[in-house]
């Protein structure tokens, strides 16, 4: 029986939900009347179709193709996997070198034929919707109405035309924001930084655009793509638009920004959305141009340089896995390569102010996770625990599978033998009363034998030897530059979080490391089939819950 994987996708927030069952639910259906068995499901919402990079769903299907766990794909239609013309391409050739064949309900089976054409007709839709975007947005701006977005300072204007169709784009001042906002240029060109205007207005409870905290780049942004309120030429009654452009990098799949020439900036003039009177205006861009001035090569207008911030860090083995244990927001890597609370040093909003080096983090949590995650003095009474639960279930879901592939035979059988009674004219008046009980019997069988969850491989009792000798060789391939981003990966997926706290001492960080014990177990237990890098696959866990570096210990504590 073909094992068959299924794929669905909605585009934006604005579709349906329910789209994704919908596809999945008639996709389904085509598998139960091929005969196919269903073994697992990716999906993707409010994700766009015009890159595969950034699809959890689609990347995890395609990491589960490597392994081999399914023999074909199944989706609604094309565009549903994607609908950038290198990304199809792309994954059909990854598909077809591990022997995997796409089908869709619309397009049947995918061809390299389908690829080319389908593809190009996507590439020039999308090519094309952004034209008429763009042109619709342009006639909206030379009227004075937004062309995107609500700045703050700003409430939308909500009302009918004659044929009761909604107005877009119309805005009014809010009163309320409005004198915050002259009360930030106010200090700005009095000399107060952007990081103090900002602590103030958090430690008074105001509440910065969409309801968030107030943070320093909130205030000074850009200046040459306008943004931040100190930047936002709408504060003085103008109205500027395509001031940049996106891009999408194909290495990454995100979209970038760059800036336009200044010959195609639309500018429009908006009296009766000024704020600011030019004085105060003219204050703080003269303040700005004096900073700009005397830090050049350090800063670029008020901002750090745009050559540090342009310049793209080395992506840290930890980026992301780091918390706050005051907070609880996220820990990022600063300047001087160092990690520290965000909220602290963007908002002041947290009281932690002790950052502590990249490499001695790192340098710790592999530590932690070589000697103290899966020590087995700690977590063997729930490695027992875990393998007897994950292999009773394997038996139960190879027996019941055992039961069905007996039952469907028999069945079967059955049919064949009244199909033949009837062929040789030795029916009776029951016979066809028996066959279509029999045929909803096999249907039902089926339909149940496609939905079967996938069996996993038993796990090995000594799992926890395994895993040590895993991440020895993970730290090792560490220095290896060919093999360390592979590495890195596998190293991240074994994380759950890491919580820093200041220590007791002055110059001290604690911090207590947490893995995802379903997780761990199941890359552990890869070992047979995994080479030295860790392999991936995809294994059924019976539980989750996390282990936490050092239970039994001190937390681990970095001096700095």
């Amino acid at each position: 029986m073909i094992r068959t994987a299924l794929y669905a996708r909605y585009s934006t927030d604005r579709q349906n939900p329910s789209s994704i069952e919908d596809q999945l639910r008639i996709c389904r259906e085509q598998a139960t009347r091929e005969g196919w068995r269903v073994i697992a499901s990716y999906k993707d919402a409010a994700i766009s179709g015009s890159s595969v990079t950034l699809r959890p769903g689609i990347q995890q299907l395609l990491e589960d193709a490597r392994t081999g766990k399914f023999d074909l794909l199944l989706a609604e239609a094309l565009d549903r996997i994607s609908r950038d013309q290198a990304d199809i391409a792309t994954l059909y050739k990854h598909l077809q070198f591990a022997g995997i064949t796409i089908v869709t309900l619309a397009e049947g089976e995918i061809s390299e034929l389908h690829v080319g054409l389908k593809g190009t007709m996507n590439a020039l839709f999308l090519k094309d919707l952004a034209k008429k975007t763009h042109r619709g947005l342009r006639g909206r701006v030379e009227k004075g109405k937004s062309g995107g977005g609500l700045s703050y300072g700003y409430d939308l204007v909500r009302c009918l035309d004659a044929g009761g169709e909604p107005i877009r784009g119309d805005r009014t001042i809010n009163l309320v924001e409005a004198e915050v906002i002259r009360r930030i240029f106010r200090d700005y060109a009095n000399g107060v930084s952007p990081l103090t205007i900002a602590k103030r207005l958090n430690a008074e409870g105001i509440p910065g655009p969409y309801g968030k905290l107030w943070g320093n780049t909130t205030l000074r942004g850009h200046i040459k793509r306008g943004t931040g309120i100190l930047n936002n030429e709408l504060y003085v009654g103008r109205l500027i638009w395509n001031r940049q452009r996106y891009l999408k990098d194909p290495r990454t799949g995100r979209r970038v920004s760059r800036i336009n020439p200044e010959s195609e900036w639309i500018t429009t003039k908006v009296p009766e959305l000024r704020i600011l009177d030019d004085d105060l205006w003219q204050a703080v861009k003269a303040r700005q141009t004096s900073l700009r001035i005397d830090y050049a090569g350090s800063m670029d207008s008020a901002n750090v340089g745009e050559e540090l911030r342009m310049k793209r860090r080395p992506k840290s083995l930890l980026s992301g896995l780091l918390v706050c244990g005051t907070c609880n927001g996220p820990i990022s890597l600063r300047g001087q390569d160092r990690f520290g609370c965000s909220a602290h040093l963007n908002r002041r909003s947290c009281t932690n102010a002790r950052t502590i080096k990249r490499e001695a983090l790192e340098a710790r949590v592999l530590e932690g996770l070589r000697h103290r995650l899966m020590a087995p003095e700690i977590v063997a009474e729930a490695i027992h625990a875990y393998v007897e639960e994950t292999n009773r279930l394997n038996q139960q879901q190879r027996a019941a599978a055992a039961a069905d592939e007996a039952e469907l035979k028999r069945v079967v059988k059955a049919i064949e033998h009244l199909v033949n009674m009837a062929a040789d004219g030795d029916g009776t008046r029951g016979l066809v009363d028996k066959l279509l009980a029999l045929e909803a019997q096999e249907d039902a069988i089926r339909a149940r034998m496609s939905e079967a969850p996938y069996i996993a491989p038993d796990i090995h009792p000594n799992i926890a030897k395994f895993y040590h000798k895993k991440v020895e060789r993970l730290s090792e391939a560490l220095h290896h530059p060919s093999e360390r981003d592979e590495a890195a990966c596998a190293i991240r997926g074994l994380i759950e979080r890491v919580t820093l706290f200041p220590g007791a001492k002055p110059g001290e960080m604690s911090a207590t490391l947490h893995g995802e014990f379903g997780a761990i177990m199941e890359w552990a237990s890869q070992h047979e089939t995994a080479g030295n890098n860790g392999g991936s696959g995809s294994v059924a866990t019976p539980m989750s819950v996390s282990v936490v570096a050092g239970v039994g210990f001190e937390p681990t504590t970095f001096r700095l």
